[in-house]
């Protein structure tokens, strides 16, 4: 991996931490009661690679986009995110006690905080896409609002995890694991990359190809975590694995094996870099993304 963009991946997660840490202060939301807040913050400032909304401000700087006009979004985007993760990790759901190496939302607080906590982040992420500091044309951010809730709503994410539930009890096809992947994990992960296009106000052509781009690298990220599910230890992503074979689900890797999932990967990695030619050399940081989704560890 190349250390250039590894230092400027860090930067940036950083800023957004940053940026992130102080939209969720008491300061910033005094009306909020202390322990909802603190349960939101363990949620989202606890660490993360904040690949989603590096995302968003690598594709809005195609267009001259800074990254102070595109960090609004990043931030919704990251919330919606982190809402998830503190939903997935729900005994309901995942029931996983560690989430990024820390006791997950509902371990260090209680369950009913944590689906509170997670309901309050995603309705949040709406409040800053309406808001003028988002963008100051209301057309652009209707056009960010209503994106996003196809990305997270029954269609996109929240659909994506209803399959993953039933794939617990049914078998799935290549088919069937490939379309709830698109639908859980890809969903956000193509709106980062189409975001900064709306940003931007580019043309559809454009919007398309960092769509296009999104889809691919969204599932190179699910083909990635899914190799690191079999393949990684605990102690280094933050996690537990091996959970998706314990519970019976159908991956891609229990479908065609690890050489056939890192073949799959590496053509995903390939095909969203064509799908970047467009921009040429300015694309360089979104190509490099997609080899660090491909080959990262955690």
């Amino acid at each position: 991996m190349d250390d250039r963009f590894q230092n400027h991946l860090t930067r940036v997660s950083a800023q957004v931490s940053h940026d992130l840490e102080n939209l969720l202060s008491q300061a910033e939301n005094p009306s909020v009661p202390p322990r909802l807040l603190d349960a939101m913050r363990h949620g989202v400032l606890n660490g993360g690679k904040r690949l989603r909304p590096f995302l968003v401000l690598e594709s809005a700087a195609l267009f001259g986009v800074t990254q102070h006009d595109a960090m609004i979004t990043a931030c919704a985007l990251e919330c919606v995110h982190c809402y998830s993760l503190i939903h997935d990790d729900l005994p309901a759901m995942d029931d996983d006690d560690l989430r990024r190496g820390k006791p997950t939302v509902h371990k260090a607080y209680d369950e009913a905080t944590a689906i509170l906590a997670g309901d309050a982040l995603l309705t949040l992420a709406f409040q800053f896409l309406s808001q003028e500091r988002c963008h100051e044309d209301a057309t652009v951010r209707t056009t960010l609002a209503n994106m996003l809730a196809q990305a997270c709503g029954a269609a996109g994410m929240i659909g994506g995890q209803m399959l993953d539930i039933l794939a617990e009890t049914q078998p799935s096809t290549e088919q069937q694991v490939r379309l709830l992947q698109s639908m859980k994990t890809g969903a956000l992960i193509r709106f980062a990359c189409e975001a900064g296009a709306v940003l931007g106000q580019a043309d559809a052509s454009q919007r398309a190809a960092l769509r296009s781009f999104g889809e691919q690298i969204g599932l190179a990220f699910q083909l990635a975590d899914d190799l690191l599910d079999v393949t990684a230890e605990a102690a280094t992503i933050g996690k537990a694995t091996g959970k998706d074979a314990a519970q019976g689900k159908g991956t891609l890797v229990q479908l065609l094996g690890a050489e056939s999932t890192r073949s799959a990967l590496e053509k995903a990695v390939k095909e969203a870099g064509g799908e970047l030619s467009v921009f040429g050399d300015r694309a360089a940081n979104l190509k490099a993304t997609a080899t660090f989704i491909a080959h990262r560890n955690y």
